[in-house]
């Protein structure tokens, strides 16, 4: 999308010498007496022009009209006024066509991480942003989620950061797909491309089929495209797939993206299951009175212990110098609460070695 922006400039009837029209008439101007100059082209952005100037005291003169038309403006006479009104060089914005990997509110704006075959990019969206979906109706900025193919103008400022990061002109919302997170059960090898068979945890029940062809979108965990062979048994991957599912044992969709945990930083859906099991026996029932998030959609992730602000259990502190020194990381379970934008959210921290609980961010 073009964005322009629109000026005015304005000439009063002390100018009224460019239109060399009306000087002198009815008593109302001055008569000025000056040389036109067929000899003198006038060219604007390197295109010949038929104007010719008229030299009044050393100044060149030029008509109105004919200076507005070349210019791409249009001239209209209102009273003792002549007004020019016209478009500024509009706005260039860069294209963008992916999908959505996670959306979060920041302050009065929305960040939004995408995904494409071609970039990674951080856009924020804000009042000034225009969204809709596909049918070009209006979309809320709240009701934008993962695995949302999207197509995308921002700009025409890019931080040149990693990932780049942009304002966002316009977000289309062109489709949204489903989105599964699981542990890779086996990979095989098809003529059309790839059978995905995913688990809840490594060697478990198959719970879906994922069909990835050569439109498939692959890429690894620093969201550099990655070839299928990198699939394999025990990774944990984020799919985007369908909407349309086979409704067979077990399910099968064709997979429209699929984020391969090669460094292995996730966990698998079963242990976050465990996780948040454990966590909320630690929670007290004040804890639990204030809480948004519900007993069984914590976000659990794995974080580095040296940069986490904790609050050890007493008796852990030992514990947790020891991971700190080994660079090691805790498990985070965290619960959203009515009281986030006074205390901060609750979040419980575990030791991944043994599943000890360990202790609790800090809530301001």
């Amino acid at each position: 999308m073009r964005q322009p922006r629109k000026w005015l400039a304005v000439m009063t009837t002390a100018g009224l010498l460019v239109a060399a029209a009306s000087a002198g008439a009815d008593g109302i101007g001055q008569k000025i007496s000056g040389w036109l100059r067929p000899d003198i082209m006038v060219a604007v952005d390197g295109a010949e022009t038929g104007m010719k100037p008229v030299i009044i005291e050393g100044k060149a003169y030029l008509p109105a009209r004919g200076i507005a038309e070349a210019t791409g403006y249009e001239i209209h006479w209102k009273g003792n006024r002549i007004e020019l009104s016209g478009a500024e060089d509009e706005e260039q914005y860069m294209t963008f066509t992916g999908y959505i990997n996670g959306v979060t509110q920041d302050g009065d704006r929305w960040r939004i991480d995408v995904i494409g075959p071609d970039n990674w990019l951080i856009l924020y969206a804000d009042r000034e942003t225009v969204l809709t979906d596909a049918e070009g109706k209006p979309f809320a900025a709240e009701d934008l989620a993962p695995g949302m193919a999207i197509e995308a103008e921002y700009g025409p400022m890019v931080a040149m950061s990693y990932p780049a990061q942009s304002h966002a002109a316009s977000i289309k919302v062109m489709q949204q797909h489903l989105v599964a997170k699981q542990v890779i059960h086996s990979v095989e090898k098809t003529e059309d491309g790839w059978r995905i068979a995913l688990a809840d945890e490594e060697g478990g029940e198959v719970k879906l089929v994922l069909l990835a062809g050569p439109e498939t979108l692959i890429v690894r965990s620093d969201k550099q495209p990655a070839d299928a062979e990198l699939l394999e048994p025990g990774l944990v991957v984020r799919a985007y797939y369908g909407p349309a599912v086979m409704k067979s044992l077990p399910p099968q969709s064709h997979a429209q993206y699929i984020e391969v945990d090669d460094q292995r930083e996730w966990l698998a859906p079963a242990e976050e299951q465990e996780y948040r099991e454990l966590a909320w026996k630690q929670l007290s029932d004040e804890d639990k009175a204030h809480l948004i998030t519900a007993k069984d959609e914590a976000l659990v992730e794995l974080i580095d212990a040296a940069n986490a602000a904790v609050i050890p259990l007493e008796g852990k502190e030992r514990l947790l110098e020891d991971i700190r020194a080994n660079g090691g990381k805790l498990v985070a379970v965290t619960y959203k609460t009515d009281q986030d934008a006074l205390l901060g959210p609750v979040t419980v921290l575990f030791d991944p070695e043994t599943k000890e609980v360990i202790g609790h961010i800090v809530r301001m």
